[in-house]
């Protein structure tokens, strides 16, 4: 996660210049980019830091060393489920909230409210049905 972590934290560190010197060039006047350029470094700077914690904390992958060999990264990298319908639910919902702040409050409403059914949904897929654990 080395790789990571330091790409996301150049990228955290290349904004807040920019920001400043986009606000400095506008006057200050036009409060929404520079903002989002400052939200940007920051977000940025969040997922460095935490690839880096991580990083510290999980050890070196095969990945993050020249001389791994390719059978090291084999087996189980985490649980999936290729059945699972929530992910699009999740995805519509989303996509009809950010049409809802162009389009209407109403709209919003009705995606806000699929939303926490689709979360709801996907957080217990496993808790009850087939595949109960």
């Amino acid at each position: 996660m080395k790789v990571e972590a330091k790409t996301f934290i150049i990228i955290g560190l290349f904004f807040f210049p920019v920001a400043t010197v986009y606000g400095l060039m506008g006057h200050w006047s036009e409060p929404v980019g520079f903002l989002a350029l400052y939200l940007v470094g920051g977000l940025g700077l969040m997922i460095g830091l935490y690839l880096y914690y991580t990083g510290n904390r999980v050890g070196l992958r095969p990945e993050d060393r020249p001389d791994a060999e390719i059978h090291e990264g084999a087996g189980e990298q985490g649980q999936f489920s290729p059945w699972s319908w929530w992910p699009l639910v999740l995805a519509l919902a989303a996509a009809s909230g950010f049409l809802g702040l162009a389009v209407g409050w109403w709209v919003f409403l009705f995606g806000a409210g699929l939303t926490v059914i689709a979360l709801i949904g996907w957080v217990y897929e496993y808790s009850r049905g087939d595949h109960a654990h």
